[in-house]
């Protein structure tokens, strides 16, 4: 397994437990988080912020890696999770994510989050 691989890996673990100096461990200071549709974020301080999610989920989520890969410094993972509401009820998801990465840390992240309604490409 390559060094960014075991890094995305150890992020990953940090956010399915929620543990916020696991998950900037594996960030650059100058990190870059997108969320199409949703949000943009530059910087540890805003990340860590960002990371317990929007008030109407209860923290962690629950995260499956379906497959990931990698070229150069671009590690590419397609996940599938579930988040609970507050309210009762969860939101499941499929997802895609980029990594880029920079000396073995996340340099950026990009993510694609589409809600599963139905099943699982609904």
């Amino acid at each position: 397994m390559s060094r960014n691989i075991e890094t995305v890996n150890t992020y990953l673990d940090g956010f399915r437990r929620n543990d916020h100096a696991q998950i900037l461990s594996c960030l650059t200071d100058d990190i870059k988080w997108t969320v199409y549709g949703a949000f943009q974020l530059t910087g540890k301080q805003a990340y860590d912020r960002a990371i317990d999610g929007a008030p109407e989920f209860i923290d962690p989520p629950e995260l499956q890696v379906v497959r990931m890969v990698e070229q150069g410094d671009v590690v590419m993972a397609e996940l599938t999770g579930t988040a609970r509401r507050t309210t009762g009820g969860a939101m499941r998801m499929s997802m895609a994510e980029v990594f880029v990465m920079r000396d073995g840390k996340i340099a950026e992240r990009r993510a694609w989050v589409i809600p599963l309604n139905e099943n699982d490409y609904r």
